[in-house]
């Protein structure tokens, strides 16, 4: 089903959660991208993967909404290697390319207790598990 009405717009009905809680140009990037993958691969968790992958690119997760990012490109290992057969882990929407010192604020804002002792492995993974538990929270 597209995502997108037919002035370009993203359907609020048809997006994620966290994503109806996000800046209109995400929103619109997802839609966007997810009706073209539809139309590559078919519907489906291709398409979807795809749609989320755009997203990444430019926004990041933090708690249960996106943000746009200081710098675009690649989010995390996952994303820098592409292609059918990706290699890593996904960070989630978390961008792992960040510096200490982002990654630092956003856990200041999520609250993730023993931030300042950890390292930026270490930060990934608590705000990985922080955004989870948002997005839980406000499902």
């Amino acid at each position: 089903m597209p995502k997108t009405t037919k002035s370009g717009q993203a359907k609020k009905s048809e997006l994620p959660s966290t994503l109806k809680k996000s800046p209109e140009k995400a929103q619109r990037t997802f839609a966007k991208a997810h009706d073209a993958a539809a139309e590559e691969y078919g519907e489906g968790q291709r398409a979807y993967r795809t749609a989320f992958s755009a997203v990444k690119h430019s926004f990041e997760k933090v708690g249960d909404h996106w943000e746009a990012k200081d710098e675009k490109g690649p989010s995390d290992e996952r994303a820098q290697s592409g292609g059918p057969n990706p290699k890593g882990e996904t960070a989630e929407g978390v961008d792992a390319n960040a510096s200490k010192k982002h990654l630092m604020d956003v856990a200041r804002r999520l609250d993730v207790d023993g931030r300042s002792k950890m390292t930026k492995d270490e930060l990934v993974t608590a705000i990985r598990k922080a955004n989870r538990r948002e997005s839980a929270k406000n499902r």
